[in-house]
């Protein structure tokens, strides 16, 4: 799969979260609260580089309203998340 289409997947919304999935499984979803703060994102490893945390990201923003503020990474494939989404911003 060389891109994310909007039609490859569904997009549920809950209490501060957004999952996309497909048929067979969670592609990605991100926790957030009512000010911005994103709490937890992750992305499936089959479906990365493919822009779907920044889509994500997106999401939380557009909910809130507010510019997003990510919380320190607790891995180090989060900080390597956290540096190239500081290019998003």
């Amino acid at each position: 799969m060389n891109s994310l289409e909007v039609s490859n997947f569904e997009i549920e919304e809950t209490e501060g979260v957004f999952t996309f999935k497909n048929e067979n499984t969670t592609i990605g979803f991100v926790r957030f609260n009512e000010k911005g703060e994103v709490e937890y994102i992750f992305v499936n490893p089959i479906f990365r580089k493919q822009g779907l945390a920044t889509k994500l990201l997106q999401l939380v923003k557009q909910k809130t309203g507010k510019e997003i503020i990510l919380q320190e990474p607790i891995s180090p494939l989060g900080s390597k998340l956290l540096k190239s989404l500081n290019k998003w911003k």
